[in-house]
């Protein structure tokens, strides 16, 4: 399924620059940044817990967010995309 995950961490110190970080790491980990803190992750059922979970141990729940909003494995007639950068499709090929 593809899982769209969207992060906003308090910056204002260096232990807020610090779980930002960690939480872009982890994201990298399992899908494709598709904005500065937004990801599209292609994922199982426990990989998508095993994220959230890394993911709920690094974030300050007084100070930060983390959205996570399902798109299924129907996603393609789910996404628009509008702008300059290039459509990114989780399931094509990437060459590194």
């Amino acid at each position: 399924m593809l899982v769209l995950i969207t992060y906003d961490v308090n910056t204002e110190n260096a232990d807020g620059r610090k779980r930002l970080r960690k939480i872009a790491k982890q994201c990298i980990n399992y899908g494709q940044r598709v904005q500065n803190s937004v990801f599209e992750c292609l994922l199982d059922a426990a990989q998508c817990r095993k994220l959230l979970a890394e993911l709920c141990s690094i974030i300050d729940a007084e100070k930060d967010s983390l959205r996570v909003y399902y798109l299924g494995n129907k996603y393609e007639k789910r996404i628009e995309h509008f702008g300059c950068k290039n459509t990114y499709m989780p399931e094509d090929t990437i060459i590194l």
